[in-house]
Parts: C-alpha cells; sequence; structure tokens
C-alpha cells in the first residue's frame, strides 16, 4: 500500500485544520511524558534534517480533510527541521518514521487497534504505545516494528513486537524510568538527559568551572608570591656583596 495517499480533488478548496479543541492529553502524568519525550528528542536530532512533532494532526490524504490523526509524538526523517501546525505527507514527501502514543485505559482500543493498522499501512516504522500509570500495559512500554514477510513475494510489511526496547529507527535504548521514558544512545551508552536534568548539569558544570577558576587564580597568586620573595632574598644577597646567578 502506498505510503502517502492522494486524491483527484483539488487541495485548494480543502481546509486542513490544526486543532480540534480538544485537551492535548488526558492527565498530567501523559502530558508531562509527552512533552519530556517531545523536548529529549528534538535537542537529540538538533543539526539533522529531520523534525519531532507533538499532538498535531498528521494528513495523510491529500483532498481529505477528515483522513487525519493526531499522534502524541512523531519523529519524521528527511524534512526541514522545525515546528509545524499540521503535517501533510503529500507535501513533506515523508511518513513518520517513529510515533510514540501515550497511551491509558480509555485509549486502549484505539491506540491497539485503530491507530497500530494505521500506522502499520502508513509504514511508520516504528510503533511504541507508554502508559506511564501502568494501567494496562504491565511493563509499562511496548513497542512494534515494521518487519518483511520473506514468504510472500511482494514483502508484505506488517507489525511485529520489539522484544529488547532498542529502536534501531532512533538508534536509542528505551527505559522506564518511573512515568517517563528514559533514552539512552546505542553507540555511547550516554543518556539524553531531560529538561530538568540538562539543567542541573549545566548548573554543576558551571560551579565545577567557576572552582577550577578559583583555584587557578590562587595558584598564579601563590606564583608571583613566591616570585616575590625569591626576588627578595636575592637582592638581600647582592646587597652583601653575594651576586649568585641563575639561583
Amino acid at each position: 500500500m502506498s505510503a502517502i495517499a492522494s486524491a483527484s480533488q483539488s487541495p485548494n478548496i480543502i481546509h486542513y485544520p490544526s486543532s480540534d479543541g480538544k485537551p492535548v492529553a488526558e492527565t498530567y502524568d501523559h502530558l508531562y511524558a509527552i512533552l519530556m519525550i517531545l523536548e529529549v528528542l528534538r535537542q537529540f536530532l538538533q543539526g539533522q534534517q529531520a523534525t519531532v512533532l507533538a499532538n498535531q494532526f498528521l494528513y495523510y490524504a491529500e483532498g481529505n480533510s477528515k483522513l487525519r490523526v493526531a499522534p502524541d509524538v512523531m519523529v519524521i526523517f528527511g524534512v526541514e527541521p522545525g515546528g509545524r501546525d499540521n503535517y501533510k505527507t503529500w507535501e513533506e514527501g515523508q511518513v513518520p518514521k517513529v510515533i510514540f502514543e501515550i497511551t491509558s485505559k480509555s485509549t486502549r482500543n484505539e491506540d491497539l487497534e485503530h491507530k497500530k493498522i494505521l500506522y502499520e499501512q502508513l509504514e511508520v516504522e516504528e510503533y511504541w504505545l507508554f502508559d506511564p500509570k501502568g494501567e494496562w500495559i504491565v511493563e509499562q512500554l511496548v513497542g512494534y516494528r515494521l518487519r518483511d514477510d520473506s514468504l510472500q513475494p511482494n514483502a508484505i510489511r506488517y507489525y511485529s513486537p520489539i522484544e529488547n526496547f532498542k529502536s534501531t529507527a532512533l538508534n536509542l535504548q528505551l527505559q522506564i524510568e518511573g512515568k517517563l521514558i528514559g533514552f539512552y544512545r546505542l553507540d555511547t551508552g550516554e543518556k539524553l538527559l531531560l529538561p530538568e536534568e540538562l539543567a542541573q548539569a549545566l548548573q554543576a558544570e558551571t560551579v565545577a568551572r567557576s572552582a577550577a577558576e578559583q583555584r587557578a587564580e590562587e595558584a598564579e597568586r601563590q606564583l608571583a608570591q613566591e616570585r616575590q620573595i625569591r626576588e627578595a632574598l636575592l637582592q638581600q644577597l647582592r646587597d652583601r656583596g653575594i651576586d649568585i646567578q641563575n639561583l
């Protein structure tokens, strides 16, 4: 199936809304998880031809504004960085590579059935469901990755579970940390810091730099004092008629 649908109706007379007036998230925990994923991945992908969008309409059929979905977080590669009011696949030429849905018991069926089927048909490479409250996913996180059925002549692509919480699309290891997802680089093991952790790290770095500068200044003062003392001793010896070279 083509990942980007089109219709014969002219898009010039179609209005594609950017909002439906519904709340961004069901609870504070869900909203906080969305915002943290958005910001962590946005920082991680800075400098790349990619964008990260949250709770914005994804339109996938030109000419039909009713065919849309609003992923909690979607990562798209091969496009200009920055935000959009909405995302139209036929204009951008790319579908999301990774989608996160912050799920709950009330959205379970939609997330696990309708959205999963839709994202599979759109050929979204990875689909992650995160349940911050653990309402229906015991381990809180489950992921799916597109596979090719090698037994089929046309290589039909379908979702199969990701067993190790590794995102090959992002080159990151995902890990549950309370009601949030922790992201770790697969190449170095380094954690992608949350905004609060990043602020703490920057503060610690600033304090450490200030302390190092103070130590350097103190060492310079001590060296200057030692030079003064040495010069005074040499002068005393010269006053007594003793001239010592290269003391």
